[in-house]
């Protein structure tokens, strides 16, 4: 097969047929979904992102895969995310399910299989309190 000039940079190959061509997904794509995941979960208020992630999103630009590290090897992710709580959950418990939803997220959506998701609490997110 002639080498494919194509080829994305960090990505993945998740389907080669050798007949009609391959399907790669970009380690961003995989960002975005555990990014996703991790905030449809009841008590995440968002994701913790960096201070130029920090500034782009005060611009307006939405940067979906903020707060979110992942690292693809041989078809096995690891992910990091970075979280802010909303004030009053228990944190291990959301943090659970939290890890539950994005390993069913990225694993049902790639066929990549998740070895670990590692979620740093950056902040608790204290505006409704009285």
């Amino acid at each position: 097969m002639a080498e494919n000039k194509n080829e994305m940079k960090d990505s993945y190959t998740a389907y080669d047929s050798g007949q009609i061509g391959t399907v790669q997904i970009a380690d961003e794509v995989v960002a975005i979904i555990a990014g996703l995941a991790a905030t449809e979960v009841e008590g995440v208020k968002s994701m913790a992102g960096n201070i130029t992630n920090e500034l782009v999103g005060k611009l307006g630009m939405k940067n979906l895969s903020k707060g979110v590290k992942v690292d693809v090897k041989d078809g096995v992710v690891g992910v990091d995310l970075n979280l802010n709580i909303k004030y009053g959950y228990a944190i291990p418990e959301v943090c659970k399910v939290v890890q539950e939803k994005v390993k069913s997220a990225i694993e049902n959506m790639t066929g990549l299989s998740v070895s670990k998701i590692n979620i740093g609490i950056a902040g608790v997110n204290l505006e409704n309190i009285k």
